[in-house]
């Protein structure tokens, strides 16, 4: 793990304990147990930590943009989707194989992504992180320019295709259930009262927005993806 950890982060750390616990994924057991075993604290403190990094690299890459443009760019970058692509392009599911039992879905590598930028944390402090995330992140597996022209309000765009097309859009509540100790949205999308997609997701919202999305590719709006953020 050492050599793959030097090729991922340009250094071996001093705390390799931590970098495992970052590659495991959660699993059942006792709430003390469960909580010390797996990536989950780590991918907490990931989210917030990569959340600033990426706030503070927008604020000064876009100096005449406003709060709203901000806000949204930032949402791009960390949404779930995004940090899924880039956990697989950085071949975080060779370290998620060596220290999981279970079948790797989409959503773990994201999950790495965000329990890596802890651990880091951890070891190097914010300026280190910082600098891994920014060179290694935001400038090696993402197009930030790209980010700008691509709205991806799933649900504002299917609206507007409805209206211009004189269909009805609606949203119902399929389900509410437990995964992974959290609750979790299965919403439907409905043109003209007909259900067109599901999906299921830990944000109500989310789940709208990702429905909105499938609606889309199955009405031939959208080009149809790859398997994504299935868990």
């Amino acid at each position: 793990m050492a050599k793959r950890l030097n090729s991922l982060i340009g250094f071996t750390p001093a705390n390799l304990t931590i970098f495992k616990l970052a590659f495991s994924h959660k699993s059942s057991g006792g709430d003390k147990e469960y909580a010390m075993q797996n990536n989950e604290r780590l991918e907490y403190l990931g989210d917030a930590v990569l959340g600033t990094i990426v706030a503070e690299y927008l604020f000064k890459k876009y100096p005449n943009s406003d709060e709203g443009f901000l806000t949204k760019m930032r949402s791009k970058i960390v949404k779930r989707k995004t940090l899924n692509k880039i956990g697989d392009k950085m071949g975080l599911d060779v370290l998620l194989n060596e220290f999981n039992n279970t079948r790797l879905s989409r959503s773990m590598l994201g999950n790495a992504v965000e329990a890596l930028v802890g651990a880091l944390y951890l070891e190097s402090g914010y300026r280190g992180t910082r600098r891994f995330v920014v060179r290694k992140i935001l400038r090696s597996y993402l197009n930030v320019q790209d980010l700008e022209n691509f709205d991806d309000n799933y649900k504002s765009q299917l609206l507007e295709w409805c209206q211009k097309n004189g269909q009805t859009v609606t949203y119902k509540l399929l389900s509410r259930y437990k995964f992974e100790k959290r609750d979790r949205f299965k919403v439907a999308v409905l043109i003209n009262g007909e259900k067109v997609a599901t999906a299921d997701d830990f944000n109500k919202k989310s789940a709208e927005q990702l429905a909105s999305e499938r609606a889309m590719q199955s009405l031939g709006i959208l080009p149809e993806e790859s398997e994504e953020d299935e868990d």
